[in-house]
């Protein structure tokens, strides 16, 4: 047993028990901080890319006026896209003394497709691959849409170490599973290699807990308000269970933060917790003692009120809770879809603005 009196309560769970975390950023500086705290990955998407374009800005102006200058016909989002590989590649590489060490197991840094090809399989499987080739180490963001379900075992079966993204509930994360299964089943059929292979298959906790808080308002329902935190919570539990009991190869990972459940109780899974670094300075300055939890059962009392009296904590917590062909329609899928699509043009403003026309009338 390692000696933890040192330790952060971060680096104690990753050092006593199978569960790993990643940086919930592609930002040299808090990745850097996450790393020095036991993380072994880290995330990107429009947001994220955005921000550290915002906190970083001083890394990156330089490079960008060279991409803007020596490609003079590239569109506004030709240079957003170049921009926003290159500071996921940069993350990469800063994780790339992790990835070796770890014999390539551990070490990644996940890149996110275009979310408005969310319905379309072939831009999807082709952006995954461009992506899977910046870097030995990326991992390549899918949405669990219906038709993402599909590019996420084509994805697979042509090598692609996929993260499924845009999923919060247990039939979301049991399609994944089977899809992820079936591609490397596909994969190996064929002669291809699979023993690289890590995929991945993300729950936003913090986001199931959203849209149970936003469906009892609108639609005037009363449960017990300590009851809610739980949601997310007891979807990765079950998902966590299915996934020891059907031996899917896909590792599941819990993100979007929202208070020190979504890491305390999660604690022991042979999972990765996604934690922003507000967070993790948040958990490492906690006194919550770090010890496994993940197989302690939520109260069956908040199950029964949740599974009561919210229809859409049913069809999060159910397996047979939703078919594909529901996952598009499902609230938290339209609101992160919305707001990923949001971010991506956003992203684009701000390449635009800020650094191809910028505003004449300041200096």
């Amino acid at each position: 047993m390692p000696q933890t009196d040192f330790l952060s309560p971060l680096h104690q769970t990753v050092s006593t028990t199978k569960t790993d975390f990643w940086n919930d950023s592609c930002s040299i500086g808090e990745l850097t901080y996450a790393i020095e705290h036991g993380a072994v990955g880290a995330t990107s998407n429009p947001t994220i890319v955005e921000q550290v374009l915002r906190a970083e800005r001083d890394l990156w102006v330089g490079r960008i006026h060279e991409l803007i200058d020596t490609n003079p016909s590239w569109t506004d989002e030709e240079v957003m896209w170049r921009v926003f590989e290159e500071i996921g590649v940069k993350g990469a590489e800063l994780l790339l003394p992790v990835f070796e060490r770890e014999a390539g197991r551990k070490g990644r840094l996940s890149i996110q497709t275009n979310p408005s090809n969310y319905r379309n399989v072939d831009g999807m499987v082709e952006q995954a691959v461009h992506f899977a080739g910046l870097a030995p180490n990326i991992q390549v963001k899918l949405p669990v849409t219906n038709r993402g379900v599909v590019a996420i075992e084509e994805a697979t079966y042509r090598g692609v170490n996929v993260n499924a993204t845009v999923c919060f509930t247990v039939p979301q994360a049991v399609a994944v599973g089977e899809a992820v299964d079936r591609g490397l089943a596909r994969r190996a059929a064929d002669g291809m290699s699979i023993e690289d292979m890590t995929p991945v298959c993300t729950i936003m906790v913090g986001r199931t807990d959203d849209w149970m808080g936003v469906v009892t308002k609108r639609d005037g329902i009363t449960v017990n308000p300590a009851y809610l935190p739980w949601s997310g919570v007891a979807v990765f539990k079950k998902a966590y269970r299915i996934y020891q009991e059907r031996g899917f190869k896909a590792r599941l990972l819990a993100a979007a933060y929202r208070h020190h459940l979504h890491w305390s109780e999660l604690i022991g899974a042979d999972a990765i917790l996604t934690i922003p670094s507000k967070w993790q300075k948040l958990f490492n300055a906690s006194q919550v003692e770090v010890k496994e939890r993940i197989d302690d059962a939520v109260a069956p009392e908040i199950i029964a009120e949740l599974h009561d009296r919210i229809p859409d904590f049913r069809m999060a917590y159910d397996e047979d809770g939703m078919t594909l062909a529901e996952f598009d329609g499902y609230g938290a899928t339209v609101r992160t879809l919305r707001g990923f699509i949001g971010s991506h043009h956003e992203l684009i403003r701000v390449i635009r603005e800020d650094f191809m026309l910028p505003n004449p009338d300041t200096k």
